[in-house]
């Protein structure tokens, strides 16, 4: 690079350090948008993970002391939202449950209840998401690098560094998507609150059924036929 692309560098990097100095001490009409800190969210896409997240809870609920030799009951889904996933979950805790020592008892006499709740969020007009960090310094990177070792010969040879690095990094990488689920398994004795514990996933859209069947979007009927168009037939 020529001395005077870095000062040009420099000058532009100077302009954007006194610009954002200036837009934190004046005033401003409204409260602007700042992100979070980066965070982290899993995709719940398998029934394996179903199952993960029935091990955490039923750790969890061993790990109270007031509710190791407490009689537990889990009842058995018949509203209108019950899915896939409720039956299956509830299933998977009950054995982890178990296997865990503790009490499940099949009425509910005698014992308090363990049950869940499944809430569906879909984003709209999000706009841009920042991609997974380091993404556009490893495509960058792996761009150059191709570029280097292509030889003239044989350019398919370039494709091979950042297809090795995708293979290394791509396994932690996940659409984030506009749909995602609150998970919130509680116990209960009466009105009173004795465990709770909420888990938040990205999900598919298309999975949206697992979770929450009466949400999704039915396929319009087909108008009737009209009955002088019957007639007509004969």
């Amino acid at each position: 690079m020529s001395l005077s692309r870095v000062a040009l560098l420099a000058i532009v990097i100077a302009i954007g350090l006194a610009l954002s100095g200036c837009f934190y001490t004046n005033a401003a009409q409204v409260p602007m948008a700042k992100t979070y800190p980066y965070t982290e969210q899993q995709r719940m896409q398998a029934a394996h993970h179903w199952q993960v997240l029935a091990e955490h809870e039923a750790k969890g609920i061993l790990q109270q002391h007031h509710l190791r030799a407490t009689p537990l009951y889990l009842p058995q889904r018949q509203d209108h939202a019950s899915g896939e996933f409720a039956r299956g979950y509830r299933a998977l805790l009950t054995s982890e449950l178990v296997s865990g020592g503790a009490i499940v008892k099949k009425r509910p006499a005698g014992a308090v209840t363990v049950d869940f709740d499944v809430e569906v969020v879909n984003h709209s007009g999000r706009g841009f998401i920042r991609p997974y960090p380091g993404v556009m310094t490893l495509a960058a990177f792996a761009t150059g690098v191709s570029v280097l070792v292509a030889p003239s010969s044989n350019a398919g040879l370039a494709l091979i560094p950042p297809v090795a690095m995708s293979d290394v990094t791509s396994g932690s990488w996940t659409a984030v998507g506009n749909e995602e689920i609150i998970i919130t398994t509680e116990i209960t004795d009466n009105e009173r609150v004795l465990y709770s514990s909420s888990n938040i996933y990205y999900i598919n859209q298309g999975d949206r059924r697992h979770y929450a069947p009466h949400r999704v979007p039915q396929p319009p009927r087909p108008p009737p036929v009209p009955r002088v168009a019957l007639d007509n037939q004969w």
